[in-house]
């Protein structure tokens, strides 16, 4: 998390930003100094004490909306977090590809914690163990089976946390500072899942396919059209398809940009360079596209063992 970043943000909506941290402004022109004798596992908590004290705001006082999105936010984290360290424990991999997977796994572990911050212990919900996810969907996939398979998982939640978090940005606007740490996460999930595909593809010498050919099992470093559905279609057509509404949610397919009364067409509204054209899929590729809460909640709801705590199945209204 970039702490400065943040600041430097909220300064340009707020000026007042560090005299309500601190009187001492020189605290904060020094605070790279703390970071020295201080952890990363526990700057998330600090950070979030400051921000409460800072704006006066404590956990009970978060409007719902806002404690909803994190909380939903804070499962998906949850459900990566776990299924990556089943997989650095797995076997499936070794070397570089370990490595990967364990630097994805502790980035997980840092979103849940600065996301419980934000949330308090008021507004989280308990933190759950790994038996209340079941990555088979109840049967449906084999993850841990190959690591092709589980490469191919991984895949569809990352993608699925990356138009999470652009989908429940909206509800986060009046709040700059959580806001922008969930821009943070987004940003970091987008690379997890350009890494995976990279992963999946044999290394970066591997070409990715045109959505419409194999792209199950090869991917684009980037979603291209609706990707056949992902790894396991019948589960993970949904990741890359149309939400709730359609207008405001449209599956990662669309070409049509802009604001209502001037939606432009990507594919066709400018002319290209001799002898090159625009695809369907090189249009739908430059743009990602939200999407709502209650089916990102669906798609969740696959991977929740029955035996899951009931705040966590509240949350996805299971």
């Amino acid at each position: 998390m970039d702490l400065f970043k943040i600041l430097s943000d909220i300064e340009k909506v707020d000026p007042e930003v560090y005299d309500r941290f601190d009187t001492r402004r020189r605290v904060f022109k020094h605070l790279s100094g703390m970071g020295k004798a201080m952890t990363a596992a526990a700057m998330p908590a600090v950070v979030g004490t400051m921000f409460r004290k800072a704006y006066g705001q404590t956990t009970g006082a978060l409007p719902s909306i806002i404690a909803d999105t994190l909380n939903l936010a804070l499962t998906l984290e949850y459900l990566e977090y776990y299924y990556y360290a089943a997989g650095v424990s797995s076997g499936l991999f070794t070397g570089g590809d370990l490595a990967a997977i364990t630097v994805i796994r502790d980035d997980e572990q840092g979103h849940i914690n600065v996301l419980k911050a934000a949330l308090g212990t008021q507004a989280a919900f308990a933190p759950p163990s790994a038996s209340a996810f079941d990555y088979t969907a109840s049967g449906r996939l084999t993850p841990f089976a190959s690591a092709a398979l589980y490469l191919g998982q991984s895949q569809a939640f990352v993608d699925t946390g990356v138009r999470a978090y652009k989908g429940g940005a909206a509800n986060l606007i009046n709040n700059k500072e959580i806001l922008t740490a969930a821009l943070n996460i987004h940003s970091v999930e987008a690379r997890h899942s350009s890494h995976v595909r990279t992963m999946r593809r044999g290394g970066i010498a591997g070409v990715g396919a045109e959505a419409g050919g194999t792209s199950n099992s090869m991917p684009k470093s980037w979603i291209s059209l609706q990707e056949n559905g992902g790894p396991a279609p019948a589960i993970t057509g949904a990741v890359y398809g149309a939400g709730n509404p359609v207008a405001s949610y449209p599956a990662e397919s669309n070409v049509m940009q802009g604001k209502t009364g001037a939606m432009l067409n990507v594919q066709t509204a400018s002319t290209p360079p001799a002898g090159l054209t625009i695809s369907a899929a090189a249009a739908s590729e430059a743009f990602d596209e939200p999407l709502d809460a209650a089916t990102v909640k669906a798609i969740a709801r696959y991977f929740i063992s029955p035996s899951a705590p009931a705040d966590l199945k509240a949350v996805l209204g299971a």
